[in-house]
């Protein structure tokens, strides 16, 4: 297929920067330049902003219903479009094929999801403590938004922000990521397509940090959501906190994984080999940090070495690759550092730790075992096919290595009994555990993280609540 040359969505109209100024899109898997996305500057911004602040005006007052009509015909697009959508995602992310329809057919379940949550976004009556007086709490949109999303999952990451926001009845623009640009467009034209009336949704590429140092403190803005790296997270909370905007922060993470002694090894390795080199690992959820309990740690090396060896690495439009090529050629710098790191301080690699060929971006599954808290793996996100293998003893053990670090964002664990599941699942400062399965970022469910790895939620009810706002009401009769 074709790779489209990617432009801006600006008040109702796909069109070229007004610079006319691109960036080149590189295939990760062959390293060729596929295409360019339109560069915007501050011209195009101000025409955004102008254009979602007109939007808003028009979108908050539609009904909740008929902004669910709409909604639930763009997700109707995306799964008749899914193949196209697909192809394109592999082709400017990596990703095989398989997870990049997965993602796709998965944000139409999303949109579908918030469009009838956006119909029960309901206030409430508060009893008075005077006859004739009625207490009413009342929900607004919060105003117009400012996305910012990442290259890992370029729709996924899009879609839970401009869902809830279109849901709640806000206007948005997105600042979707430039190394994937085409897949978010192509989830923007279906809104369109759809019907979402000119303004309510713009999408806009560029340099990052000019994008968001003049969109946050610009007064049209009202609410921020970001999901990337701890360390833009914070510079960005901080310069919205200056100018008293609500965020949503959906930042870095490293996930323990806890595996005791009475848990089916077999399952688990199964079951965190495939989570783990998901989309070659670069997932904020991802699975890294494996702590296995003496008495089945050689059991569960095995099996999770077996698993991995088992992949095949390859161009993720081969349907024969089950794990296709790192996004960019930092990731692959990073991991080969941080597993020279490892063994150097004594870890040992059980499989992998090698580049795949020359060309493309590729790294093999990658498995450290003995990995001392002193590597810079487990302290620092991989965000990489790099598996990091240690062992306890102790549940007290097990529970204070999971939170030893400042992330907070998933944890998993293996257990046949309901007292150790209880009492891990207290024990684990993260926002989401997973006990058995894994079963995380599900529409209706909240989806977020603590401390360092953010605040707020993008999933479930909590999700469209970032983009209300309470009205209290009291009024007497005349």
């Amino acid at each position: 297929m074709t790779y489209p040359n990617v432009q801006l969505y600006i008040d109702g109209k796909w069109r070229p920067a007004a610079s006319g100024k691109t960036i080149p899109v590189l295939n990760p898997a062959t390293e060729e330049v596929v295409g360019t996305v339109a560069h915007a500057a501050k011209a195009d911004l101000d025409e955004a902003l102008a254009a979602a602040e007109k939007g808003f005006k028009t979108w908050r007052a539609v009904s909740s219903l008929e902004r669910s009509k709409v909604m639930r015909k763009a997700a109707d697009l995306i799964r008749e479009r899914a193949e196209k959508i697909a192809a394109i995602m592999t082709i400017e992310q990596g990703k095989i094929l398989a997870e990049a329809k997965i993602e796709t057919l998965s944000a139409a379940d999303t949109i579908e999801w918030f469009a009838e949550e956006g119909r029960r976004t309901y206030g409430r009556l508060i009893p008075a403590r005077l006859p004739g007086v009625y207490q009413m709490a009342i929900k607004d949109p919060v105003g117009p938004v400012a996305a910012f999303t990442p290259w890992n999952f370029p729709i996924n990451q899009v879609v839970k922000k401009l869902s809830a926001a279109i849901a709640a009845g806000c206007s948005i623009i997105v600042k979707a990521p430039e190394e994937t640009p085409a897949s978010p467009a192509e989830l923007i034209r279906a809104f369109a397509d759809a019907g979402v009336p000119a303004g309510v949704i713009n999408l806009v590429y560029g340099v990052p940090s000019e994008i968001s140092e003049y969109l946050i403190p610009h007064p049209t803005i009202r609410k921020i959501s970001f999901t990337g790296s701890t360390i833009v997270g914070k510079h960005l909370a901080a310069m919205a906190g200056q100018h008293m905007k609500r965020v949503t922060m959906e930042l870095g993470g490293h996930a323990p994984v806890i595996v005791f002694d009475d848990a089916d090894v077999e399952s688990a390795a199964k079951i965190m080999v495939a989570a783990k080199y998901r989309n070659a690992g670069q997932v904020c959820i991802s699975p890294t940090r494996f702590l296995v309990q003496e008495g089945v740690y050689d059991k569960f090396i095995k099996q999770f070495v077996d698993g991995a060896k088992s992949l095949k690495v390859g161009n993720g439009l081969d349907t024969s690759s089950t794990m296709g090529a790192l996004a960019n050629d930092r990731r692959i710098t990073a991991i080969e550092t941080m597993v020279q790191d490892a063994v150097g301080k004594g870890a040992k690699v059980a499989t992998g730790g090698n580049r795949v060929g020359n060309k493309g971006y590729f790294f093999e599954p990658t498995v450290v075992t003995d990995v001392p808290k002193s590597a810079r793996a487990m302290n620092e996100e991989p965000f990489s096919p790099l598996a990091l293998i240690s062992s306890f003893s102790k549940f007290d053990d097990a529970a204070e290595e999971a939170n030893r670090l400042p992330f907070g964002l998933a944890s998993y664990a293996f257990t046949k009994s309901a007292k150790t599941a209880t009492a891990i699942g207290a024990a684990v400062d993260a926002g989401m555990m997973s006990i058995n399965h894994f079963a995380l970022a599900l529409p209706e469910t909240p989806f977020g993280g603590v401390r360092d790895s953010g605040y707020g939620s993008e999933g479930g009810t909590e999700g469209i609540d970032a983009y209300l706002s309470t009205k209290f009401i009291t009024q007497t009769g005349v």
